[in-house]
């Protein structure tokens, strides 16, 4: 029976939810200005970035610092949204987290620790955002 009401009472979310949310905004900026720093460091220093091995993905360090530079300002937009509850960051916050997981496993022989410590946290971006991405819009 339909009467225009709503059926039970607005959940509002808890201070963990909320946190998580707030956890996964502060965490893109970090990812953001990590992935600023890398492209950096690959622009300004082409010779540090030294790869042993023959990969699959051979680019130039200023190639890649190009491409890191681009993700990171895009991350910590991303983030900055998130505190506001913008949807579009929220969208924006998954895509840009699934790309910077790319380019930094594409970026593991460079540097594996750094590279792997960013996709640990874009992998918590994602699953904070999926999981808890609407808790600043209703709060």
């Amino acid at each position: 029976m339909a009467t225009g009401q709503p059926a039970g009472p607005a959940v509002e979310p808890g201070g963990a939810a909320l946190g998580i949310t707030a956890a996964a905004g502060l965490v893109l900026m970090l990812v953001g200005v990590f992935g600023m720093i890398q492209g950096i460091v690959g622009l300004l220093d082409n010779d540090l970035y030294v790869v042993t091995n023959k990969w699959l993905f051979e680019l130039t360090p200023t190639a890649w610092g190009w491409g890191h530079v681009l993700i990171g300002l895009v991350a910590l937009s991303a983030g900055v949204g998130l505190f506001f509850g913008r949807f579009w960051a929220r969208t924006i916050a998954i895509i840009v987290a699934a790309f910077s997981i790319l380019a930094n496993f594409a970026w593991l022989p460079y540097y594996p620790i750094w590279a792997l410590l960013v996709i640990g946290f874009d992998l918590f971006v994602i699953w904070a955002v999926t999981a808890h991405g609407s808790d600043f819009r209703a709060a």
